[in-house]
């Protein structure tokens, strides 16, 4: 920040100057004035690639915040899916228990549970669908 005021204090003195110029009487001679390059373009230059820096970085610090927000919102939703299925798991494990095999629910289980790898995951499979 000092350079910035630094630079505003330059261009309020350049501003003052030239004022005070254009104040000033000109000649009425016909002599051919050129004027020499002004430092406060440069200076303005400097100025306005400092701001432009300073917003790019902002901008950065808030992708990164973004990305990590949605990370860790991601995350959480992983945790969340995670403890659903282990509380589905539980479920079908306590329905397997209780389920009479030669009931007809029991046989109708038997024969959906054949297209599964294992009882529990057609369980759950079958739980899910009826929830």
């Amino acid at each position: 920040m000092d350079s910035i005021d630094k630079l505003l204090a330059e261009l309020k003195t350049e501003y003052e100057e030239e004022k005070s110029e254009q104040q000033q009487p000109k000649p009425t001679a016909a002599t051919p004035y050129i004027q020499p390059p002004r430092k406060s373009a440069s200076s303005i230059d400097n100025l306005l690639a400092e701001v432009k820096a300073d917003f790019e970085e902002w901008d950065q610090a808030e992708k990164l915040r973004q990305q990590q927000e949605l990370e860790q919102e991601r995350i959480r939703q992983e945790q969340i899916k995670a403890k659903k299925q282990e509380t589905l798991k539980e479920s079908a494990k306590d329905w397997l228990a209780k389920l009479d095999p030669f009931s007809a629910e029991g046989l109708w289980f038997e024969r959906f549970a054949e297209r599964y790898s294992s009882k529990l995951e057609a369980a759950i499979d079958y739980l899910q669908t009826n929830e």
